[in-house]
């Protein structure tokens, strides 16, 4: 059983091996779920000026049966931290990066990547200055039967190209 905190420990090459070796999400876990989304991978300076925290939401859509989703920037209080939202002006949390979660059956992914799903941005009209727009992204459970703990790997897909990024999360 692997938990946050031996991925918390983890370099690169090792995120990549239990990407490689996870399990399909289970059918149905992620229907109007949260989870706190953890950078594990960019260095300390990006998570001075991006973010190190922010909140994956799934939403199972009732009229389209859709699993659909959107990101949430989070003040940013540390992993253990309250998980509290940037507002905008209007008082409504700060979203980014919308997705749907779609089956990544007879796709090819970079580095051999097989799974059984990805985070797909770019079908969710996400703004033009919104660069999760090109996010084409395997999402795993790392431990098999679980949704509890998933791991994702940042692939952007630019045209035809997919362009592997070494960010994990």
């Amino acid at each position: 059983m692997i938990t946050r905190d031996a991925l918390l420990a983890m370099g690169r090459s090792e995120l990549a091996e239990v990407l490689r070796a996870a399990h399909p999400i289970p059918a149905g876990a992620l229907d109007d779920t949260q989870y706190l989304g953890v950078d594990l991978s960019l260095p300390a300076i990006a998570h001075r000026l991006l973010w190190r925290t922010f909140r994956k939401t799934f939403h199972r859509d009732p009229a389209t049966g859709a699993l659909r989703g959107w990101n949430v920037r989070l003040a940013q209080r540390g992993v253990t931290g309250p998980q509290e939202p940037l507002r905008g002006r209007d008082g409504a949390a700060r979203t980014f990066g919308h997705y749907h979660l779609l089956s990544a059956a007879g796709l090819r992914f970079p580095r051999a990547w097989r799974g059984a799903d990805y985070l797909d941005y770019g079908v969710a009209n996400n703004h033009p200055w919104d660069l999760a727009r090109f996010g084409y992204c395997p999402i795993v459970a790392v431990n098999e039967g679980s949704a509890e703990l998933l791991l994702g790997w940042e692939v952007f897909k630019v045209g035809g190209l997919l362009v592997p990024l070494p960010d994990y999360w």
